[in-house]
């Protein structure tokens, strides 16, 4: 690696000179990624200002006092943010034990797994929150405002659904090829798609759920 290879490297963005040449190759590889990531982050924010514009668009239907439970909005708040930490954790393991395929695999993939589990624990009280919005007569075709909602959470829902089933490719992988420079690329970038999810859900808390409550 060059002085000015090294040089222009971005922190956090890369695993570490040990890495060799996979050190170099995340560096472009991961910066593309998170390019490609802010394209996703105009899609989310076209989903918001559609949920602005219509946030008194009620028609005669329940508002945000009537259907939310706060309660378990918290408990996905709390899922997310602790998911987080512990890909985060994953990735440590990543760049302290894989320099090259001989260490071992348990840490990172029981960082992993914890981090399923989180997300799906994220995405439970989610479900059962739209549930019991549409027994109360909520559901996303009762009012723009309604329909706003469902989208908006629901893409996000459906974003973390497609985090949790990259992990387990990710995990299948690894158990089964080893932490070669393909897989490791590949949880660096889902490492950014998920802090990326959890990003995006502290705007929804604060902006959909607080907002709507104040």
């Amino acid at each position: 690696m060059s002085k000015a290879q090294a040089g222009s490297l971005h922190p956090g963005l890369n695993l570490g000179e040990e890495h060799g040449d996979d050190h170099l190759e995340a560096e472009t590889s991961v910066f593309g990624f998170w390019v490609f990531m802010m394209s996703d982050l105009v899609t989310f924010g076209m989903f918001f200002i559609i949920f602005a514009s219509s946030a008194h668009a009620l028609a005669g239907g329940p508002g945000p006092k009537e259907l939310f439970d706060l309660g378990s909005v918290a408990w996905q708040t709390g899922f997310l943010l602790v998911s987080s930490l512990t890909s985060g954790m994953a990735v440590l393991s990543l760049k302290q034990d894989h320099a090259d395929e001989r260490g071992s695999r348990k840490r990172l993939v029981f960082w992993l797994v914890i981090t399923i589990l989180l997300g799906c624990g994220f995405l439970y009280h989610e479900i059962a929150d739209f549930v019991s919005m549409a027994a109360a007569g909520g559901g996303p075709t009762r009012s723009g405002y309604l329909t706003a909602l469902w989208s908006l959470v629901g893409l996000h829902g459906f974003h973390v659904s497609c985090g949790i089933l990259w992990c387990i490719v990710i995990i299948a992988g690894v158990l089964f090829q080893g932490v070669n420079r393909d897989w490791k690329l590949t949880i660096l970038r889902w490492a950014v798609f998920w802090h990326f999810l959890d990003v995006v859900w502290i705007a929804i808390f604060s902006f959909v759920f607080l907002g709507g409550l104040i």
